[in-house]
């Protein structure tokens, strides 16, 4: 293999950020691009209308409401490494965008909050990367506020998600009294100093705990708690095994504080000695190693339209799994069942682009898409035309019917309405024996309706009415030959199809779906949907 190439894919390390909403996660992306020389001030999310917002929010809605509600891709170099960081929204109605996310990250960061501990939106999340087995790092943020008993986080986070905790620095106090985190590996405390906020720069001052001018730094109270907290410490927290920590089975916890920028190069050095570049992924013929496949591959797993709105575009983003891409190159799209021009390729800073001319194994980059693609797509130049594991759809919970206020504007909300469905933010199904006269739209969360409403009055000048639906379960029909006409079912379902035509059942209580399966022998319905 061509060693300039596995040069460039030894150097990667692709990570999503994740969180529940207000931990923090925006506030430490930020830091990270601070100490990769890609943005020279931090922004802020919710600071007045004139304020820069932070540059990992992109799209108005989300500049208003100070929430990220897309994934943003953003690139920087740091210690000999080209990192790729998955910003995720936080939200929990925006779950699904996140999981698409975490199925193209290598390992994940958990931005936790010092004062809450393990939160709702976390538990989702950590889940789905539990389910994937792929390495979490935890981040304790907000330390210069008050935070909760130590122990006590680590023991919520070891209970309630179920992984053992490996801290690699501690925190002296918290609030007014946090005094800066003791490395436990080098045996020094990293001083606090609230001198960092907006920029990189700033000195992080260490001494030794055992410096005779310790006391000078750290109050001697303060002294004797942390040394009788690295004795209990030694004793009961789990011992540091890099294969456990890349098994998913061991997460390494950092403490710091986002906003003042103390701790964030700490954890950054760690985190690249402990992450590894990109992993193998599974095919339907079998594990397609970087280190081994020369040849270039890809899958989509997002679809964003109208990026920018004097073109009108819409990207397709995908997770590069071997080989190096080239400007303009030609590749297979398997789903497609044709070659492409891979057209227009660029990497995103939110809403800034550049073009780039090659990308490699680990990269995320954004192709123009003349609306070919699909989630889940897979693209190579090997003979093989493999094809990565799909990415299961999520199904929704909430649903209402929608139509426009302007019946003139018929094509514009066709057109609208399809393309967001194309991104994955919302699902379009019709009424079982109508053509599109009526839209019904589900989701999984309820704020993704205010997103498709003002997402198709601010892109596409079209008004929309929403009226809501009872519906709160949805299943998918999986035999292929069934007569929806013939089915039998509860005086609260409802039977309607996908764009691609394939027969669904709307329900209002859990009961009717078994009461449904009992009426017609044979049937099988399943709970997720395929991309």
């Amino acid at each position: 293999m061509n060693k300039m190439i596995t040069d460039e894919i030894k150097k990667r390390r692709t990570f999503a950020i994740i969180s529940h909403p207000d931990a923090g996660k925006t506030t430490l992306t930020e830091k990270f691009l601070l100490y990769g020389g890609a943005i020279n001030q931090a922004g802020s999310v919710k600071g007045k209308a004139t304020a820069k917002h932070a540059v990992s929010d992109w799209m108005d809605i989300e500049k208003e409401r100070g929430i990220s509600v897309t994934s943003s891709v953003l690139q920087f170099e740091f210690g000999g490494c080209c990192i790729n960081i998955l910003d995720t929204p936080g939200h929990q109605d925006f779950s699904e965008d996140t999981y698409r996310t975490l199925m193209a990250a290598d390992s994940a960061v958990m931005v936790i909050d010092a004062s809450k501990g393990v939160e709702a939106q976390t538990r989702k999340l950590f889940k789905v990367c539990a389910m994937r087995h792929i390495p979490i790092f935890t981040f304790i943020n907000k330390m210069d506020r008050e935070a909760r008993d130590t122990f006590d986080l680590l023991d919520e986070i070891e209970k309630e998600l179920g992984i053992p905790t490996c801290p690699v620095n501690w925190p002296i106090g918290s609030g007014k009294e946090f005094a800066g985190v003791y490395d436990r590996e080098k045996g020094v405390i990293d001083l606090f100093e609230d001198t960092m906020k907006g920029t990189r720069m700033g000195t992080m001052k260490e001494v030794a705990l055992d410096a005779p001018d310790v006391t000078s730094y750290v109050s001697e109270d303060a002294l004797d708690v942390l040394k009788e907290e690295i004795e209990l410490l030694d004793g009961a927290s789990a011992e540091f095994d890099q294969s456990e920590v890349d098994a998913g089975k061991l997460s390494p916890v950092f403490f710091g504080s986002a906003l003042m920028n103390f701790g964030v190069e700490t954890f950054l050095n760690y985190f690249l000695a402990m992450t590894t570049p990109p992993l193998p992924r599974m095919s339907d013929q079998g594990i397609i190693d970087p280190a081994e496949e020369e040849e270039f591959s890809a899958f989509v797993f997002k679809i964003q339209a109208n990026m920018n709105k004097a073109h009108r575009d819409r990207i397709a983003f995908m997770r590069i799994c071997s080989g190096k891409f080239e400007a303009g190159m030609d590749a297979f799209h398997v789903q497609g069942g044709k070659k492409v021009r891979l057209a227009q390729p660029q990497q995103m800073m939110a809403s800034e682009r550049k073009m780039i001319e090659e990308a490699y194994a680990g990269d995320i980059i954004g192709i123009f898409d003349p609306g070919i693609f699909s989630i889940g797509d897979t693209l190579t130049t090997s003979d093989k035309k493999f094809a990565f594991e799909g990415i299961p759809t999520f199904a929704p919970e909430h649903f209402a019917r929608v139509r426009q206020v302007n019946t003139m504007k018929r094509k514009q909300f066709i057109k609208g309405i399809n393309q967001i469905a194309q991104e994955g933010a919302i699902q379009i199904f019709q009424e079982f024996n109508t053509g599109m006269e009526e839209i019904i739209v589900g989701v999984v969360g309820t704020l993704q309706f205010d997103v498709l409403k003002y997402r198709l009055n601010h892109e596409y000048n079209v008004e929309i009415i929403m009226e809501g639906l009872p519906y709160e379960y949805i299943r998918w029909i999986e035999n292929p030959d069934i007569d929806l006409d013939k089915l039998k079912g509860t005086s609260d379902m409802k039977k309607i199809k996908d764009l691609k035509g394939r027969p669904l059942l709307l329900f209002i209580n859990s009961w009717s779906i078994g009461m449904t399966l009992e009426r017609n022998e044979g049937l099988e319905l399943a709970e997720f949907g395929r991309a």
